[in-house]
């Protein structure tokens, strides 16, 4: 497997962290457990938010070679796995104009085409095959409603009904932010705009059917890219090597453009690197995983590559997935444990649990399905996510930096998940 070699010395100083600074000690049921630093959490996360991590550029790898240093340093045995993408570049400019209306905003969607389209509109419905049917909306700018099918369906049966080009707009205030998800070709240009707008266009096509539009997208790109996945093993205690089976915690490195991240998701990294740091010398019954995943912000990338290739005797072993993501925002809610279809399972039990001891409140149990979490849960892994929400205000932006980041919330969140974990791993039965 490729690994990935080099560190500025830098780097190499700022993970040489060794004993705990202002430790705090965790228990779970009544034992003593580890101790975890939030010093050394901060400073994670202020090396890693000095600029963006966007999957497959050079930032990210620059973030995944101090990741990976940290992880060898603790002594662990480290794999950097490698997987290619899809990646797409937004476009410079978007664009709509409709004869009798006043100028429109207008996005794009991710992974759609570029290209200058004019024509008559047809109002197209929900985009369903059944509200194209009859070839009425061939050579003309589908108009489409959000919901009920996902948006790339949308746009390709508009396109196979022969339509030039769509606009797609909300059922909410705010322009759409969204995917068409990877296309195999034959795809239309395709815009969005608010629900407003999306109004005017149908109510103007009704009182005048030969109106006509024209929408544009230039500069967008889709290439292939490459990201990785840092894998740092905890192998268990030589006395106890009967136990086989794995916990795995698990966060993402990635940030969207323009935002250091430094809660989104550096927080759950830092978080993460700490807990190992303070588990190393831990005597462990389990094998414990510390899994790093990239191109998390473009679909799960990273840690759907990684569970699909795991071998399934292997799937069978992992007894637990602690996901971390977004667990240092001062400005968002409250610590949630989230599960993709709500319900209690080994992690959000063993965490909500140790969480009552500690806070004298068990955390909440909420569903949620929008982290690296969800392929362990499809694999029928116990699987849970550790989040604030709701996310503060300032979520994916330039904002997303140090000064926004609480100790408190940290502490709180490393204090949980290392006590839970240390509950799965003393006996190797979790």
């Amino acid at each position: 497997m490729k690994t990935i070699r080099g560190l500025a010395v830098s780097a190499v100083i700022a993970i040489g962290l060794t004993g705990p600074a202002n430790p705090v000690s965790v228990s779970a049921a009544g034992k003593p457990a580890v101790e975890v630093s939030t010093d050394h959490i901060y400073r994670h996360i202020k090396e890693l938010s000095k600029e963006p991590r966007v999957a497959g550029t050079d930032a990210e790898k620059r973030a995944a070679r101090y990741v990976r240093n940290a992880f060898k340093s603790y002594g662990y045995r480290v794999e950097v796995q490698p997987f290619f993408f899809t990646a797409y570049k937004e476009p410079e400019e978007v664009g709509i104009d409709v004869e009798g209306l006043d100028e429109l905003a207008a996005g794009g969607f991710t992974y759609g085409i570029n290209g200058d389209v004019s024509g008559l509109l047809a109002d197209a419905g929900l985009g369903r095959k059944s509200d194209l049917k009859g070839g009425f909306v061939k050579g003309k700018i589908a108009v489409i409603r959000r919901g009920e099918i996902p948006f790339g369906e949308k746009i390709d049966n508009a396109a196979r009904a022969g339509a030039s080009g769509a606009i797609v707009f909300n059922d909410e205030p705010g322009v759409l932010s969204a995917t068409l998800g990877e296309t195999g070709g034959g795809r239309i240009p395709a815009i969005s705009v608010d629900r407003a707008a999306g109004e005017s266009i149908l109510d103007l096509i009704k009182q005048k059917p030969d109106t006509k539009a024209r929408i544009y997208i230039r500069g967008s790109e889709i290439k292939k890219e490459e990201s990785q996945n840092i894998i740092a093993v905890k192998e268990p205690d030589a006395k106890k090597k009967s136990g086989r089976e794995i916990v795995v915690i698990s966060s993402h490195l990635d940030s969207v453009a323009g935002a250091p991240g430094a809660n989104d998701n550096a927080s759950g990294t830092a978080v993460l690197m700490e807990i190992a740091r303070a588990l190393r010398d831990f005597p462990s019954g389990s094998e414990v995983r510390f899994a790093v995943f990239g191109a998390e912000e473009l679909g799960l990338v990273g840690s759907g590559n990684y569970v699909s290739l795991l071998p399934e005797a292997e799937k069978g072993r992992i007894s637990a997935n602690f996901n971390l993501d977004m667990v240092g925002s001062r400005d968002a809610g409250d610590l949630t444990i989230q599960t993709v279809d709500g319900k209690p399972n080994t992690v959000s039990d063993v965490a909500r649990s140790v969480g009552g001891k500690l806070n004298d409140r068990k955390t909440p149990l909420v569903q949620g399905d929008r982290s690296d979490h969800v392929p362990f849960h499809e694999a029928g892994i116990p699987a849970a996510l550790f989040i604030h929400s709701p996310a503060e205000p300032w979520y994916h932006t330039a904002d997303d930096d140090l000064e926004k980041i609480s100790k408190e919330k940290l502490r709180d969140v490393a204090r949980i998940v290392s006590g839970a974990v240390v509950e799965l791993i003393r006996t190797g039965k979790s």
